[in-house]
Parts: structure tokens; C-alpha cells; sequence
């Protein structure tokens, strides 16, 4: 790190922190303007008191000592900020964006405080660092990690085309799920459920970085698939509630609690993997002769899946689905050649998509925390 020139932040910016007024939510009036917290936006109010070029850095509540996830951020233009993020506007000698990229993974270890709750106060603020460049450096430093970014939305579009794609196949096959204009028999899902199971909790103590199988929780499970990337590693005890809870393939997972509905179907390489659901998943077994888990798991994400889940939702005490819900789910049955022709459909987008998420994951590598610290580590190059 030598030959680097270090400025602290009271130095580079001003510090609007006086101007900041928290709103509780009872006493908020919707409105067009963003209202901004610790990690981001929170709701829109009638009001603003921030009109700028800006960056918001977490003061407490905030994803401190994260990897993936930034405790700064960039806003522009009229908003409201509450007293949880500190606010921040770069003075002439730095660029704002170079200065929202030098916080965004900053390394509080040792200057934030709070046992539960971590808090950055404005004194530890005001004594924070960013490596100081000429302006053309931090300029080009952040083209070039914006061309990243770029390339990591465009991405991600081609990606949501794909599932676009999906879902108007579907349509095009089967007909509108609601109105089931081929009419098609509608049946109970639990005619053709051969076992359903639940996770259970207490699962976070074989939780370990060294785990040789995979722990399933509700944000692996997302348009129809199961995702690896993020899986959680565990070592799972010999017993029978871990014989219960362990999936296999073909298995169709849905989510219970938060964010109803959402569904995955087991592939073969999650399966011999080994991996198991906690309490907020359940795990269904169907006869596969009459449907496919795959479109299942489409139907039940279509507008006829999700009317059921919303209409459940808003009946319960608590959002939640128990057997019974699940046991009372409707869906139509066409018959098995037509669902295969969707499926092969299915498989030749998921090759696109994998070829997508790989290519994805190189951006993102690209810009992410050890990126980050080369902010730090280079003097005059990155």
C-alpha cells in the first residue's frame, strides 16, 4: 500500500447529517419521492429535503462486514433520507461515484460499535479513509467499473427475456391458465401427491463452510429452479428427521411462509449432492406418469397459481401454507405429451440461461469485493 495518498472522508465531503429527519411509517404521506434508510430505498413521501448528488452510507442496521452486500450507496436528485444513513456530498477534489465505489465494502472491523444493532457513528465517519487519486484516475476507475455494471444488466435482461419466453410458450401451448380455454380437467393437486413433507427447524448448528452436502432455504428457490450458486454447506446428522427432510429428484419444492408460492423442482445434480429444506419449505412428491414437476411448478408460478397463493394469503391469520392449503391447490391437467412438449421447450432455454448465468458470474466477479479492495491496494492502475 505504499505511494498510496489517503484522505479522510471529512475531507473529501460535506456532511449534510443535520439536515436528515426520520419519519415513522404512521406519520409518512405517500408521495412521488424516494425516502432512503441504511440499506436503500424504504418508500415514497409527499416530501423531500435533498435535492443532489448524493452518497448514503449505513450508520446502523447496515450490512457491515458483508461481502455481496454495500453499506454505501448513490442517490441523485430529490429524496428524503431518515436518520440511519449518514449523508454524504463529495467536495470538488473527488468524484462521486469513485467515492460511493471506495465505501461501498469498507472494512468497519473495529470502528463500528453495538452488540445487536451495529452502529458507524459520525465521529468514526468523519475519520474514515479513501485512497486519493487524480481526478482522471478516478474517473477512469469508474468507467470502468461502470461498463461492468453494464454488462451485468444486460445480462440479466437477456436472462429475464428468456423467462418471458417461457411463460408465452406456455400460454401458447396450454392457453390461458385461468380461463383454460382448451379446457383441460381441472383436479386437485393432492390426487396425485404420493408423499409431502416439511423441513424442520434447528438445522443452522451443521450449518459449516467444510459441509459436503447442501442446506435448501426459500432464496434458492426462484422462477421454477433450484439455485446452487449460493447454497448453503452442511454436514447433516444420521438420523430420521434428516432421512425425512432430505430431497430427491424430481421433487417439487415450494415456499410456505414468506413469498408464497415460489417453486423448484430437484435436479439430479442437487440430488445426489445431498441437500435438505428447512421449515419455510415443503417438499412434494407427485406421480410423475400424470404430471410433470416441471409444469407444476410453471402452473403454479402462472397467473392460475399465483391467484390461488394470494387469495390464501389474504385469508390467513399469518401468511403461511399448511397441508391443507397445499392439499387444495386446483390446477389443470392436460395430457402428458403435451406437457413433455413444453418441458423439451424448458430444457433448450435452460441451456441458454446456464450459458447467461456463467457468463453473469464472470461480470460479477469482475466487480465485487476483492475488486473493491484493489481501490486500496493500486496506486495509478485496476
Amino acid at each position: 500500500m505504499k505511494n498510496i495518498v489517503y484522505k479522510k472522508l471529512k475531507d473529501v465531503c460535506e456532511i449534510l447529517d443535520a439536515y436528515r429527519i426520520p419519519v415513522t411509517a404512521k406519520d409518512r404521506k405517500s408521495g412521488i419521492y424516494p425516502y432512503y434508510g441504511a440499506n436503500g430505498l424504504q418508500d415514497y413521501v409527499s416530501e423531500y429535503i435533498f435535492d443532489d448528488e448524493l452518497v448514503l452510507l449505513a450508520e446502523d442496521g447496515g450490512n457491515f462486514g458483508s461481502k455481496d452486500r454495500p453499506i454505501a450507496y448513490r442517490v441523485s436528485g430529490k429524496c428524503w433520507v431518515n436518520n440511519h444513513a449518514h449523508v454524504l456530498k463529495a467536495k470538488n477534489n473527488i468524484n462521486i461515484d469513485y467515492l460511493c465505489y471506495s465505501l461501498m465494502f469498507y472494512n468497519t472491523e473495529g470502528i463500528v460499535n453495538g452488540a445487536t444493532r451495529k452502529k458507524l457513528t459520525q465521529a468514526a465517519m468523519r475519520e474514515m479513509v479513501v485512497p486519493y487519486r487524480k481526478m482522471e484516475e478516478q474517473e477512469r476507475i469508474v468507467e470502468l467499473i461502470k461498463s461492468v455494471f453494464k454488462l451485468i444488466e444486460i445480462r440479466k435482461d437477456e436472462i429475464k427475456l428468456l423467462n418471458q419466453l417461457v411463460q408465452s410458450r406456455f400460454v401458447e401451448i396450454f392457453g390461458d391458465p385461468i380461463q383454460n380455454p382448451k379446457e383441460y380437467p381441472i383436479h386437485l393437486l393432492s390426487e396425485y401427491i404420493i408423499s409431502l413433507t416439511s423441513g424442520s427447524r434447528g438445522w443452522a448448528k451443521y450449518c459449516v463452510d467444510d459441509g459436503n452436502e447442501w442446506f435448501i432455504t426459500i432464496k434458492n428457490v426462484k422462477d421454477c429452479s433450484i439455485l446452487t450458486d449460493n447454497m448453503q454447506p452442511i454436514n447433516a446428522p444420521v438420523n430420521s428427521e434428516a432421512k425425512r427432510t432430505r430431497v430427491k429428484e424430481g421433487d417439487l419444492l415450494i415456499s410456505i411462509t414468506a413469498d408464497l408460492g415460489r417453486t423448484g423442482v430437484v435436479t439430479k445434480e442437487i440430488a445426489e449432492h445431498g441437500a435438505y429444506i428447512n421449515q419455510h419449505l415443503s417438499c412434494i412428491r407427485l406421480n410423475r406418469e400424470i404430471l410433470n414437476p416441471l409444469f407444476v411448478a410453471h402452473y403454479m408460478e402462472s397467473s392460475a397459481g399465483k391467484e390461488q397463493f394470494m387469495a390464501k394469503n389474504q385469508s390467513a391469520v399469518k401468511a403461511g401454507l399448511n397441508f391443507n392449503s397445499i392439499n387444495s391447490l386446483k390446477l389443470m391437467v392436460p395430457p402428458m405429451k403435451e406437457q413433455m412438449t413444453f418441458i423439451e421447450l424448458v430444457h433448450k432455454v435452460d441451456k441458454s440461461k446456464l450459458a447467461l448465468l456463467q457468463c453473469l458470474k464472470t461480470y460479477e466477479n469482475m466487480w465485487n469485493y476483492s475488486t473493491f479492495t484493489r481501490l486500496y491496494s493500486l496506486n495509478n492502475e485496476i
